[in-house]
């Protein structure tokens, strides 16, 4: 069970990997906002048919103001805030640079719970805070900010503080285990998505639409959201915390490869310094050490 559990989660890997890649290709006619309004509203979308269940329809119900405020600013930061800078980064950025960039999302969420849920990182998980910095700063350094590079990093910068903020009210909301995880996922990404979406069409319009938009939207929406994420769900309950961080930490290498095989996106020995030496210090912030 647990070998395939490793080979599934390797899969799902592969395909959010793949998304870097795929929104790269879309983003040549979709704009990034819309982009990702519309992907995200389409797998909201997908969620509706589980409100059949009674349990969950009874939860939303029975959900409190403050309840609702907790899930909206989830859905602001997870949806609106965070994938709407990694589409709008990717279209500044190579996929790899953004890559790289959200792996910093650890070691922020790690110095946050300090302030927010208490938890107070260890030694190992500070020197990976570090060996992360160095490796981002191997990559990047001497950084040409021509061409939309600056803002691309700082596009991105801020989409890695929100997606920390998010993973920090994501596990204060799922720590009381007042609702279940789907109707978390349900109502923040509603309201995130639909959020995101309206800012895309007032900002950046409407792409018109043909069968290869159709295709990539499809292919993100039903593959790489709904099946993905239920796949990665089921590999969880055979894993470890550690093992499903070290596999999911494969994916900066992943996407390198697609995106020099896909994108034509090359690899520096220096840049690929960097990517290493970042990559490892992202997987040591996320290993704790067991507990007797």
């Amino acid at each position: 069970m647990r070998l395939k559990s490793i080979i599934l989660a390797l899969f799902v890997t592969f395909l959010w990997s793949t998304s870097f890649v795929i929104i790269k290709i879309g983003l040549e006619e979709i704009p990034a906002l819309t982009f990702a309004g519309l992907r995200y509203v389409l797998a909201f979308l997908c969620l509706l048919p589980l409100l059949i269940n009674r349990h969950y329809r009874r939860q939303i119900q029975n959900s409190t103001p403050k309840d609702w405020i907790k899930l909206a600013l989830l859905g602001l930061l997870f949806y609106t805030f965070t994938q709407g800078a990694q589409f709008w980064g990717l279209s500044l950025l190579p996929a790899v640079a953004v890559s790289l960039t959200l792996n910093f999302t650890p070691a922020l969420v790690a110095v946050m719970g300090i302030f927010i849920l208490r938890e107070i990182p260890g030694g190992r998980q500070w020197a990976g805070m570090v060996m992360f910095i160095i490796g981002v700063l191997i990559y990047f350094l001497p950084a040409d900010l021509s061409g939309g590079t600056g803002l691309g990093i700082l596009v991105m910068l801020f989409g890695t503080l929100a997606n920390a903020a998010a993973s920090v009210a994501g596990r204060e909301i799922n720590r009381d285990k007042k609702l279940s995880p789907v109707v978390i996922t349900f109502i923040s990404m509603g309201i995130g998505s639909v959020f995101l979406l309206a800012v895309g069409i007032i900002t950046q319009g409407l792409p018109e639409f043909n069968w290869r938009i159709a295709g990539i939207l499809a292919w993100l929406v039903l593959l790489n959201t709904a099946a993905a994420f239920t796949i990665w769900n089921y590999t969880l309950r055979h894993l470890t915390a550690v093992e499903s961080s070290v596999i999911n930490g494969t994916m900066l290498i992943q996407i390198a490869v697609l995106a020099w095989i896909f994108l034509g996106e090359a690899i520096t020995v220096k840049e690929l310094i960097g990517m290493i030496t970042g990559g490892m210090g992202a997987l040591m912030v996320q290993l704790k050490k067991r507990t007797s």
